[in-house]
């Protein structure tokens, strides 16, 4: 019997009596007065537990007393160190599409958090973008990596989400930081958005620093500076999430938007460095399951916009809710790609070498 089951790490952002906007406003200090700096103060002295069962199985795995199992094919794991949207499903679709044009059988494999029956909204995403590799969802990643190898043939895999699920041995860990929120500044969860501590860090094979158009050139290079310093050996690239393939023209249009992701905010900014005035933005959880009120309503909001406004989502939320119009209006699902601004050869080189070595 293990004291720290895998599951120990928070995979979402449990709120009582909140709503998630309300609670990442206490967490960053947007909220001020007695009540919220009380708020994150009890905050502040329960991340302790998770910080002590992070700490404590992390260590056990690297001293040896629990092992990791080994598939026989290299293993490639696209992760980060924070709850939220940090563009994983975009680098996890990048890496996939690099092995597959080297040849080789790919295979995507995940934990499937937020499905209720069958793929999960990444899932659908990635079918839709790779719809000749495999993806297999399940608890036990070993269970299905070896399902992969041995039914499906396959010779590589990535593990989407998997840093923090060590039980998989890996050959090579992306870890993914989003620019908008700095790890410096942040805390271990409940009080930040943390998983594990910064210092987890040391395992990642390589760094990438994503939505670096989002965020001032300065900040950039700060950021970069505070990793490098931390972590000198490990490589450092910048990325962006940009759309591919865009449905339409979104330049000088009126728009209204919704989604269901980790970091909205950073949707929005995407349309409106399309070009669009975003007028209307309604935001629900990351991985959200649509229901029929929520269509519904979101019939009453379109019908409620302005005569000439767009409605424009994502393609994460497309593909669950497959609707093709609101309210007599088309609805424009945006997708979005990863694109490296610097450090790309190194990513490529650590892919190539993950693949080499075994």
């Amino acid at each position: 019997m293990t004291p720290f089951p895998a599951n120990c790490y928070p995979s979402a952002v449990p709120v009582p009596g909140s709503t998630a906007e309300e609670f990442h406003a206490i967490i960053r200090g947007d909220r001020r007065g007695f009540g919220a700096a009380l708020a994150r103060a009890g905050l502040w002295w329960a991340r302790l537990p998770v910080g002590f069962a992070a700490g404590a199985r992390n260590r056990a795995y690297d001293r040896g007393f629990w092992k990791a199992a080994r598939v026989p094919v290299p293993v490639v794991c696209v992760g980060n160190l924070t709850l939220g949207g940090t563009g994983k499903t975009p680098c996890v679709e990048y890496v996939a599409r690099f092995y597959r044009d080297l040849g080789r059988q790919v295979a995507i494999l995940s934990r499937g958090y937020g499905a209720k029956a069958g793929p999960n909204d990444e899932a659908m995403v990635l079918e839709e973008n790779l719809p000749d590799v495999p993806h297999l969802q399940g608890r036990d990643r070993v269970a299905i990596a070896m399902t992969a190898v041995e039914e499906l043939e396959s010779d590589v895999l990535v593990l989407d989400d998997g840093f923090q699920h060590r039980r998989l041995a890996r050959d090579l860990d992306i870890v993914l930081v989003d620019a908008t929120r700095p790890l410096d500044r942040e805390y271990l969860f409940p009080r930040g958005l943390l998983r594990e501590p910064v210092s987890s860090l040391k395992r990642a094979g390589a760094i990438v620093l994503t939505r670096v158009d989002q965020v001032d050139e300065a900040l950039v290079a700060k950021q970069t500076a505070w990793l490098s310093e931390r972590f000198p050996t490990t490589p450092i690239a910048t990325a962006i999430h940009a759309p591919v393939e865009l449905p339409t023209d979104f330049r000088g249009t009126v728009v209204g938007a919704f989604c269901g992701l980790g970091n909205p905010k950073a949707f929005r900014r995407t349309l409106t460095d399309l070009g669009a005035e975003v007028r209307e933005f309604r935001t629900y959880p990351d991985h959200h399951n649509y229901t029929r009120a929520d269509v519904d309503e979101l019939r009453e909001w379109a019908a409620k916009l302005p005569a000439d406004a767009m409605i424009a989502t994502t393609q994460k939320d497309q593909v669950k809710l497959r609707l093709t119009e609101l309210a007599g209006r088309a609805v424009w699902a945006v997708r979005i790609g990863m694109q490296f601004q610097t450090g790309e050869a190194d990513i490529r080189a650590k892919l190539s070498a993950a693949i080499g070595e075994r």
